[in-house]
């Protein structure tokens, strides 16, 4: 039973009794429901005020057996709030409400569907990237592990609803799916993108025909892990050098990034040459990429290509000089 639910536990016993108490007042004694009412609050607290009016032996027997429970009660709250309060209950309760609250209000932030191998490497980079994001997890070690990682978290089965709906589904941007079970990658792309139009999803797939499935369920991206990793291992064996410069820059070591950023609206690069931008020579970004909008990523752009609004540039520089770019951009 959780800290919550013996908490409840004992409000509704609490409830119980005084209700008991009243009713029972008033049937014996024949008291107002304020006298009755009174009567139990100060049975069941000792306080000895003294009786409204004088009670029949009815109504003494009744006070006895009122006692009793009362004192049960109050025995088995105090056993309860103090397990809690040595064991830490109560301080996590209140945590788990201030998580709960601050994921209510999250919009636009990514949901990880998973804490396996793949979420916890997921997780690290976006703690790193400073991304706002919610892990979705019904595992108990690996819920502990969130906690003392101070890792936002909705715990339950991430195929059900309520359970998307408490990590903000409506209002999130990214859906990433890391479920070991491709079955169950499937069937989540199926709720999210049934919960959410306009979510973007990323799924994994471990099997090559998983990908197929995941994109007619709605999924926008399909990664097939074990894929991407002989692709590297074969890569690391034929170009070394290569494969260790983007581990570099994709992890931001060595100084260097790769990072994309968007044109926004009335930008002042927006209808100039990549020549006439000077993004090179005022930021010391390289410009690797162009995703144009309906049309295929460009690869190493040529100078005279313009740039317009919605391009995606994909870039390769310093962090810090990303960091102004982005910053100048909006």
């Amino acid at each position: 039973m959780t800290p919550e639910q013996k908490l409840r536990l004992v409000a509704f016993g609490l409830l119980v009794v005084l209700l008991v108490g009243t009713v029972g007042f008033m049937y014996l004694e024949e008291m107002s429901p304020v006298d009755s009412l009174y009567m139990t609050v100060i049975t069941l607290s000792t306080v000895g005020f003294g009786e409204v009016n004088p009670l029949h032996s009815e109504g003494r027997t009744f006070v006895m057996f009122l006692i009793i429970f009362g004192v049960g009660l109050a025995g088995y709250t105090a056993t309860v709030v103090g397990q809690m309060v040595l064991e830490g209950q109560i301080r996590e309760m209140l945590g788990r409400r201030k998580m709960d609250s601050r994921i209510r209000k999250m919009t636009g932030h990514y949901i990880i569907a998973g804490y396996g191998r793949v979420g916890r490497h997921v997780t690290s980079e976006f703690q790193r990237r400073g991304v706002s994001f919610v892990v979705l997890e019904r595992n108990d070690d690996a819920i502990a592990q969130l906690v003392d990682e101070h890792v936002p978290f909705v715990q339950g089965d991430s195929t059900d609803e309520d359970t998307l709906r408490s990590a903000g589904i409506e209002s999130a941007s990214t859906l990433i799916s890391t479920l070991p079970d491709e079955a169950q990658n499937v069937y989540l792309t199926l709720t999210a993108r049934d919960m959410n139009k306009k979510l973007k999803i990323i799924a994994r797939a471990d099997m090559e025909g998983g990908e197929k499935k995941l994109m007619r369920a709605g999924a926008n991206h399909v990664v097939t892990p074990h894929i991407l990793g002989g692709m590297r291992m074969a890569m690391a064996s034929l170009r070394p050098n290569v494969v260790d410069f983007m581990q570099m820059t994709s992890l931001g070591e060595g100084g260097l990034s790769i990072e994309e950023l968007i044109i926004p609206a009335n930008c002042r690069l927006s209808g100039k040459t990549l020549v006439e931008s000077k993004i090179k020579q005022d930021y010391g970004v390289t410009i690797i990429g162009i995703k144009q909008k309906g049309k295929q990523m460009i690869i190493a752009p040529e100078p005279d290509t313009v740039l317009s609004e919605c391009d995606i540039l994909v870039l390769i520089g310093p962090l810090d000089s990303l960091e102004r770019l982005g910053k100048s951009l909006n």
